[in-house]
């Protein structure tokens, strides 16, 4: 029962975060740099947003007019934000 429940919530999430990948419209972003939010925002969806690179062609996993550092640093905490609670606490063995 826990892990129908589980893999249900998990299936929810992937749809939700789906439904929020980024793709570039020019129309849109005509003069519009991205930032640290943008890239952030970008970074936290970049599993998603891959998959479904994968098989449609109009999107992208990272935005290209962005202002640069700002925007590259959103965009590698968003990314490394998913593993690195983890890594930073690890498991410790036990002898």
């Amino acid at each position: 029962m826990r892990r129908r429940a589980l893999v249900l919530v998990g299936a929810a999430a992937t749809l939700l975060l789906a439904s929020c990948a980024a793709q570039v419209n020019p129309d849109a972003t005509a003069g519009e740099e991205f930032g640290f939010w943008y890239g952030l925002w970008h970074g936290l969806i970049l599993p998603v947003t891959f998959v479904v690179s994968l098989f449609n062609d109009t999107v992208g996993i990272y935005e290209v007019d962005n202002n640069g550092n700002w925007y590259n640093f959103g965009f590698l905490i968003g990314a490394g934000g998913i593993g690195l609670p983890g890594f930073l606490t690890g498991r410790r063995r036990s002898r």
